[in-house]
């Protein structure tokens, strides 16, 4: 099959598109014939190898976890999912090898759920690891409450614009730090937009005078101190980039594969709740660009990749 994959650590520059290794279907897992898979910071800094320290790299590696597509093949003892079944996959491991960037992927029936019916492929590929990322942070780490008063950051980007949704459908009060252009998008998804930089804690103090009650950090170093000190007495913290967070008595998440939540992301958009923002959409072979519009960090929601299947004579692994 055709894919990405890089044989080195480095920049955007060792990714290739080409002949890849045909995925093997365990008996647990199913074959996805890929429509589009999302880029994610995570994606960029594997390839760099700053996550060398925690997963074993097995090269070539295909990159990517995020995916949407259509079960060609169930694995012979599954029977979550039938033949062109259309999901969404949250599919990492815990090694570096078999991502999503390819025409297909055999995909755990762990990390998978149904593609919400409401959205497109795109759209769709962008929910599970941010998504997940959000869900999980909100709902089982800082366990946010209908009333209080959240504090999102970067709440334009990938996580940060899915975060204020559900934090918002969960009642709670969100200031998201956003650039000031991205300031009527953030109010679209229900937050209060505050400019990150020079004098957020004043800005956020001046919403917040006694506190906010939990805080999502997206960014670490100062970003998470500053977050740290802006908490009410009983506030609670978690961040998602800088394991510092333990030293505030906070809580680091690395987002886990898992189907329950996943399938409870899908409901909430099919409900209207929450909603992916795609703002870049490229072809496969241009998976350099996208990694290098993600790395500047400048994005608004989601970049993804997409498969097309229509210009080709569809050939089953």
């Amino acid at each position: 099959m055709k894919g990405i994959s890089y044989s080195r650590y480095g920049g955007p520059e060792v990714l290739e598109y080409g002949d890849v290794r045909d995925p093997k279907v365990g008996p647990d897992s199913v074959l996805v014939k890929v429509r589009a898979a999302a880029v994610n910071p995570v994606d960029w800094k594997c390839r760099e190898g700053h996550l060398d320290g925690v997963l074993d790299t097995v090269f070539p590696v295909i990159p990517g976890w995020d995916v949407s597509g259509v079960v060609v093949q169930p694995g012979v003892a599954v029977t979550e999912f039938t033949v062109g079944d259309e999901v969404v996959g949250y599919v990492r491991e815990d090694f570096l090898s078999r991502g999503t960037f390819a025409e297909y992927v055999a995909a755990p029936v762990r990390t998978l759920a149904r593609k919400p019916r409401n959205v497109s492929f795109e759209e769709a590929a962008g929910l599970p690891l941010a998504g997940l990322t959000a869900y999980q942070s909100l709902v089982k780490v800082l366990e946010v409450k209908r009333g209080e008063t959240v504090l999102v950051h970067a709440a334009a980007g990938g996580v940060g614009s899915i975060a204020v949704q559900i934090a918002a459908r969960l009642g709670a009060r969100v200031i998201g730090t956003a650039s000031e252009h991205n300031h009527d998008f953030v109010r679209g998804l229900g937050g209060e937009p505050v400019v990150h930089g020079g004098g957020l804690a004043e800005r956020v103090r001046g919403l917040a005078p006694e506190g906010v009650d939990a805080a999502l950090d997206t960014i670490g170093g100062d970003t998470l101190r500053i977050s740290a000190n802006l908490l009410a007495p009983e506030g609670r913290l978690v961040s998602i980039a800088d394991p510092e967070v333990l030293s505030y008595g906070g809580r680091y998440h690395f987002v886990r594969p898992d189907a329950a939540d996943l399938r409870k992301l899908s409901e909430l958009v099919e409900q209207g709740a929450v909603a992916v923002h795609v703002s870049e959409t490229l072809p496969l072979e241009r998976a350099a660009d996208a990694h290098r519009m993600n790395q500047e960090g400048r994005t608004r929601g989601k970049i993804v990749v997409t498969v097309d299947w229509e210009a080709e004579t569809e050939t089953e692994v």
